[in-house]
């Protein structure tokens, strides 16, 4: 019989209880308890306890089943553990003890580290920092090593269409040989490592191969209390936003070839002229020079493989550390890129298609990334260079990620209302600009986090729009005075140099584009918006079926002659796109390579070589070029297949390159990234 009943927790109670369900506190030690007493059916009544002692027991370990999910207080000393693997199930434990259990050793206080993300005392001291290296810094590091053991040794063992008896045997000489050979800190700690190891490579396998696990889902970021409800758990929901973890995600299977396109489907949306389809026939016997190398559906709403809704809006790559990356931006980023889309962002390897890490934030619907590097201060006053990624979207939040540490260390509440897209300054690494539904651009200095990432953030500046600004960009010549950007409402330029005292200002100059009735009109709606070069600008939106290439020096010094609010943008080509009328395909520019890009309503992605145009159009009185520039190349999408289905009606929200045009990422409406690599 139990040495445990519903008289003794009551009468056990601090300050002793009428009934199970109010008791906070509770004291079982020195009762010579054994692990069998500890009945999970019976502590399962005590919902709200917080503080539990079982000290000067026998217990060798716990329960699976204990159900405890407030408890955040725990003294387990001078029992007889052997494990401390099952105090997992106490996921809001913030103080632990368990001195004197003979059998625990270094690697069981490294393991309750990783387990407990709540853990802020073991043992009387203060683990938060160590605990911090532990849960981010020590499993990136593994990560990786489990990864390029994998890419190294095993992944060319397994045959392109293999069977579930391969598959097994494959995971078990894998998960023995990573064991073995992935080595990490000191040998103290061998035991935790190969725990680790076999943790990660585990989920990689599963994630990877589609085996399946016997583990706990992974944990979610963690909302503060001013989200709004989601799903997930009360524990997960319980803490405050900063916690982030990476997960793996399952890769699309797919069949890479051509797919066979009627390019006259019924709808004003989709209709081509006679013109433009022999553009796509011309442009499609170019040497081909880029091919189809990853599609990855890696931002599902809780992981579901039936999620093809999911709409992916932006991406950047991520910048090197050791280059230079404000310096020489061409030759500057990784081949590392960063997505959102959903209630996620991902980074991605684009050479591999693994997914590094992951990001959730539950109700949020990532609209915009930016990456900047920080030099912040470390241990010892020393100073170290890192990437930091800002994320908004939909609640109008800016979320600062520590990408090295795994670590969402701050949110910057920048508006009531959705954030369409947002930048950093390439001369300022701390100025952020934000731009918003709530018709405002603003200008903020996310400031520098310390050693224990606090930082403090301010607002410069505040643009006022006429309409919600979509896309923004920096004029290169002049990053620190003049910003542009391509509303609902027209395309606009601010002054936006911080030695005005005006914090809130008004727009200094709207710019005229030709209308479908040969007039000029500023009324149209841009959503795409970058520079090619230091002057020529790129816009779409116009009107249908066309994309601007336009000079910013020209234009803009026809304002300041008079002083106008209403200039004629000086029109350098138009570039022959898609005679769609649906919004929000973005385009984007790779400067190195005078290439431009743009999606269509059709999976389609427009590629345009503009070397051969650029000399003239940099001369003082370059002309216009008069006919429409047709794409170089046009990437048509390839015939993919999903639970044995085709995916059809695929809109390309946003195509980027990185500097060097060796990878083009492909951000679709249907789930999907497409990663294409120069041949």
């Amino acid at each position: 019989m139990s040495k445990i009943t519903t008289e003794l927790l009551l009468e056990r109670a601090v300050p002793r209880s009428t009934r199970l369900r109010k008791i906070e506190t509770l004291n079982l030690s020195k009762l010579q308890l054994k692990t069998g007493d500890l009945d999970p059916r019976l502590f399962s009544r005590l919902r709200h306890l917080q503080k539990l002692d079982l000290s000067d027991n026998l217990l060798d370990k716990f329960p699976n089943s204990l159900t405890l999910p407030d408890l955040r207080v725990l003294n387990c000393n001078n029992n007889k553990l052997e494990d401390v693997t099952a105090l997992k199930q106490f996921p809001l434990l913030e103080e632990l003890t368990y001195e004197n259990n003979v059998y625990l050793t270094l690697n069981d206080d490294y393991k309750v580290m990783f387990l407990l993300q709540n853990l802020r005392l073991l043992n009387g001291k203060d683990i938060t920092k160590l605990a911090n290296h532990v849960r981010r810094v020590n499993s990136r590091k593994l990560t990786s090593k489990v990864t390029a053991h994998w890419e190294k040794f095993f992944r060319d063992q397994l045959p392109e269409k293999y069977t579930a008896e391969q598959v097994k045997s494959i995971k078990k000489k894998f998960l023995k040989s990573v064991q073995t050979n992935v080595v990490y800190g000191p040998s103290s700690l061998s035991e935790f490592t190969r725990w680790r190891v076999k943790m990660i490579a585990e989920e990689f396998l599963a994630y990877s191969l589609g085996l399946e696990l016997n583990t706990d889902p992974e944990p979610e970021e963690k909302m503060d209390e001013n989200e709004e409800e989601s799903t997930e758990s009360p524990r997960e929901a319980a803490e405050d936003v900063g916690q982030v973890v990476y997960i793996y995600d399952p890769l699309v299977t797919v069949t890479p070839s051509k797919r066979k396109r009627n390019h006259s489907k019924p709808g004003s949306g989709n209709k081509r002229s006679k013109s433009q389809a022999n553009t796509k026939e011309e442009a499609a016997v170019n040497p081909r020079n880029a091919e189809p190398l990853h599609f990855l559906q890696c931002h599902s709403k809780g992981n579901s493989r039936e999620d093809f809704k999911t709409q992916l809006w932006s991406c950047v790559f991520e910048p090197l550390l050791d280059c230079g990356a404000r310096k020489d931006p061409i030759v500057s980023s990784s081949r590392t890129v960063a997505t959102c889309g959903g209630e996620s962002i991902c980074l991605i390897d684009c050479e591999t298609g693994t997914v590094l890490k992951k990001y959730k934030v539950a109700t949020e619907e990532f609209f915009s990334v930016a990456w900047t590097t920080l030099t912040m201060v470390i241990s010892n006053s020393r100073k170290k260079s890192h990437n930091i990624l800002a994320a908004a979207g939909r609640r109008g939040i800016v979320k600062l990620i520590h990408v090295a540490a795994d670590f969402c260390y701050g949110e910057i509440k920048a508006h009531k209302k959705p954030i369409a897209t947002v930048c950093f300054s390439p001369t300022r690494e701390t100025h952020l600009f934000t731009a918003s539904y709530d018709k405002r651009i603003a200008l903020w200095d996310i400031g520098i986090p310390d050693c224990d990432y606090n930082f403090k953030a301010s607002q410069l500046l505040v643009l006022e729009a006429l309409s919600i600004p979509l896309r923004i960009a920096l004029v290169p010549t002049c990053s620190d005075q003049y910003l542009l950007a391509g509303c609902e409402g027209g395309c606009f330029a601010w002054n936006i140099k911080l030695d005005k005292e005006q914090k809130s200002r008004p727009f200094e100059a709207v710019f005229q584009f030709p209308d479908e009735d040969g007039g000029m009109t500023t009324s149209h709606r841009v959503d795409g918006l970058a520079f090619l070069n230091d002057d020529v600008v790129v816009s779409k939106s116009s009107k249908p079926g066309c994309i601007y290439l336009w000079s910013w020096s020209r234009s803009f010094d026809a304002k300041g002659k008079g002083c106008q609010r209403t200039v004629a943008a000086v029109i350098l080509a138009e570039l022959e796109w898609s005679t769609t009328d649906l919004s929000y395909l973005t385009l984007s520019t790779c400067p190195a390579k005078d290439y431009v890009f743009c999606g269509d309503e059709q999976g389609s992605v427009w590629m345009y070589n503009l070397s051969n145009y650029t000399t003239a159009w940099s001369s003082a009185k370059g002309k216009r070029t008069d006919k429409r520039i047709p794409p170089t190349q046009i990437l048509n999408w390839p015939e993919l297949r999903a639970n044995g289905e085709q995916l059809t009606e695929v809109l390309i929200n946003n195509v980027v390159s990185d500097p060097t045009f060796t990878y083009l990422v492909v951000l679709t409406s249907v789930n999907i990234t497409a990663i294409w690599k120069k041949s």
